[in-house]
C-alpha cells in the first residue's frame, strides 16, 4: 500500500475531479488517474463513479477512504513530531548514589530551563551498575565514581570527594587513631560490594594486607549514617553527606593511619554511541558548571 496513493485517493474524494486533486497535490492529472488505477487494480472494484461533471466515491471508496484517513492522519502526526524527535526522545542517565544526591539535581534543574519539553528517565545505582547501563547502551550518559573507566569512554571530570570513617561519639575506640588492622576489629557499617565508595575503601584495606567484614551492608548511604549515629559500629561515608551529622556532633571522625581515601565523580559517554541535542546540551551544561569551554577539554 502507497501512502501517496492513498493521499491521492483523499483529493479526488475532496474535490471532486482528478484535476483538481492534481492542483492540490502539485502533481500531473495522468499521475492522479495513475494512482487511482493502481487503487482500483488493488482493491479489484471500482473507486469512483466517473460522472460528466467529476468523480464521486463508491461504497467500496468510502470504505477504503475511511480507513486511510487513519493511516494519513498519523503519518502527518509523525511528519511533525520528526522534526523534533531527538526533543521528544527521553534521555536515559544512569547515576550513582553520591552524585545523585549531590550534582546531578543542578544538571537536570538547568537543563529543564533549556529544554522544558524534554523527558529523562533517571536510575540510581551503584557506580559498577551505571558503567553496565553505559556499557549495554540502556544510558546514554552514566554520571559515576572512582577511577575512570577503560575503554571507548570519554569523560568529565565533575569533582571529587574525601570519604571518612566515623561512629558515634560514645562509641569505644580503644584509641583515637586506628591502623587499618585495628579499624577491621570492630563492627562496620558498610556500603555494598560494587559501589564506587565500598572499592574505595576496601583497597585502602587491600594497601594493608586487610579485608572487611561488615556487619551491615546496605545501598542506602543514609541507613548506614543513622546505623553509626546509634552507636551500632563504624560507617566509611563521602564527607558531603556526613558534614551536617558531624557539625551537629552526632557523629565523630574515626583517624586512620594511611592515605586519605578520595573519590573522583565524573560524567561519562560512550565514544561511539551519537550524541543528540540533548546529550550535547547536558554536557554543555557540565562544562560551563566546571569553567571548561570547549569539548576538546574532555578527557
Amino acid at each position: 500500500m502507497n501512502i501517496r496513493y492513498l493521499e491521492i485517493l483523499e483529493a479526488v474524494a475532496q474535490t471532486g475531479t482528478f484535476t483538481g486533486a492534481a492542483k492540490k497535490l502539485y502533481i500531473t492529472q495522468s499521475a492522479v488517474s495513475h494512482a487511482i488505477a493502481e487503487l482500483e487494480k488493488q482493491a479489484g472494484t471500482s473507486l469512483f463513479d466517473r460522472l460528466p461533471r467529476g468523480a464521486c466515491l463508491t461504497r467500496c471508496g468510502e470504505t477504503l477512504l475511511e480507513d486511510a484517513q487513519h493511516i494519513l492522519a498519523a503519518s502527518r502526526n509523525l511528519d511533525k513530531r520528526i522534526e523534533c524527535l531527538e526533543v521528544s526522545t527521553p534521555v536515559n542517565i544512569a547515576s550513582s548514589i553520591t552524585v545523585a544526591s549531590f550534582l546531578l539535581p543542578k544538571v537536570l534543574t538547568e537543563l529543564q530551563k533549556q529544554m522544558p519539553k524534554l523527558q529523562t528517565r533517571i536510575r540510581v545505582a551503584s557506580a559498577a551498575e551505571t558503567m553496565r547501563a553505559l556499557q549495554k547502551g540502556t544510558a546514554d550518559i552514566a554520571f559515576t565514581e572512582g577511577t575512570e573507566p577503560q575503554g571507548p569512554y570519554q569523560t568529565i571530570l565533575l569533582g571529587s570527594y574525601r570519604l571518612y570513617a566515623v561512629c558515634a561519639p560514645d562509641f569505644p575506640l580503644s584509641k583515637p587513631k586506628l591502623t587499618p588492622r585495628e579499624l577491621c576489629t570492630y563492627p562496620l557499617l558498610l556500603r555494598e560490594q560494587g559501589s564506587a565508595i565500598r572499592d574505595t575503601f576496601d583497597g585502602m584495606l587491600s594497601l594493608a594486607n586487610q579485608k572487611a567484614a561488615p556487619v551491615w551492608e546496605s545501598v542506602n548511604s543514609s541507613a548506614l549514617q543513622k546505623a553509626a549515629e546509634a552507636g551500632l559500629g563504624i560507617t566509611v561515608l563521602p564527607e558531603l553527606l556526613l558534614a551536617d551529622s558531624l557539625k551537629e556532633k552526632r557523629l565523630h571522625l574515626v583517624e586512620i593511619d594511611g592515605q586519605p581515601m578520595k573519590n573522583k565523580m565524573l560524567a561519562v559517554i560512550h565514544k561511539e554511541k551519537y550524541r543528540t541535542r540533548p546529550l550535547e546540551n547536558i554536557l554543555k551544561i557540565i562544562i560551563a558548571e566546571k569553567g571548561l569551554h570547549s569539548f576538546e577539554q574532555i578527557k
